[in-house]
């Protein structure tokens, strides 16, 4: 798992902690974890292991996403975008349908 989150205060430096998590659950070469690219095609991250990561992400920072996230979020810097969001340190994002705004809401109540 990743270290302390109290430095997370951005989506900026939200994609630093991410990016983090897969170079040391994961092994995978930084140079690889580039805002755009795509977790499963370009990073070689499996649906488990996005799953994985999903999991890290909302326990660390006390958020749920809802189960079809891996149809709405394709590349580490809409992950990053998405988490931020659902901690309250992003606006909406505007990849993100109504119906999946609306699932998260449910799965976050509160601001969002």
């Amino acid at each position: 798992m990743s270290g302390p989150t109290d430095e997370v205060k951005s989506w900026m430096t939200m994609f630093r902690w991410i990016v983090k998590v897969i170079r040391d659950e994961y092994g995978i070469d930084e140079a690889r974890l580039t805002r755009h690219a795509a977790l499963e095609t370009e990073i070689g991250l499996g649906p488990e292991q996005v799953e994985d990561v999903l999991g890290i992400i909302g326990q660390s920072f006390g958020i749920r996403f809802p189960p079809d996230t891996l149809d709405e979020v394709l590349r580490l810097e809409e992950l990053c975008m998405l988490a931020s969001w659902l901690k309250g340190l992003y606006r909406r994002p505007e990849f993100i349908s109504d119906r999946f705004a609306a699932a998260c809401d449910a799965a976050n109540p509160g601001p969002g």
